[in-house]
């Protein structure tokens, strides 16, 4: 059913929609958009919380998503398996489970939903579009892609609610 759905992806693909494709998965590299989105919120009282809680998400999940579930699922991509759809951007160097650009970005997305709900569905529609760019481009299956979401969500969840539990203890005890 993964290859079903990325072959139908692949028939989407256009002169106009290939340039815009590589370009918003580039934006997730690395989670590159998201920390920078973190450290400007840093920068302001009112968002410094966000910013903060952004980062640790991520930081919690590369250490669960990338360097844990990646290496024990070992997962080969959908371009290793299927060579003979023309890849419009280099193979990743990862595993394919979970998506690295769907969970950080969900766990950024999330974190901003929790904050301010305007710019958190922003957030979250960037979110959805380099994911989705991801089995456009042919690097990621849609249960990559849906791992990544529920971790990166999961995750975005339980680092504000330990959060809003120390900030409880932090004034009870006090």
């Amino acid at each position: 059913m993964d290859f079903a759905i990325l072959y139908s992806i692949q028939e989407m693909h256009t002169s106009f929609l290939n340039p815009l494709m590589i370009a918003v998965s580039a934006l997730g590299n690395n989670g590159i958009i998201w920390i920078l989105t973190a450290v400007v919120l840093l920068f302001f009282k009112k968002t410094r919380k966000c910013g903060v809680l952004m980062l640790i998400s991520m930081a919690v999940c590369f250490i669960v998503g990338n360097l844990a579930i990646k290496n024990l699922v070992q997962r080969p991509r959908p371009c290793q398996i299927d060579t003979s759809v023309p890849l419009l951007i280099p193979v990743p160097s990862e595993y394919s489970f979970p998506s690295g650009h769907t969970l950080h970005g969900f766990a950024a997305a999330v974190t901003i939903f929790l904050h301010n709900k305007k710019a958190g569905i922003a957030a979250l529609l960037l979110a959805a579009v380099i994911a989705f760019s991801r089995m456009y481009l042919f690097v990621h299956f849609p249960t990559d892609i849906l791992g990544g979401l529920v971790l990166g969500t999961v995750m975005a969840l339980v680092v504000y609610w330990v959060s809003c539990k120390m900030k409880v203890t932090a004034h009870t005890s006090a």
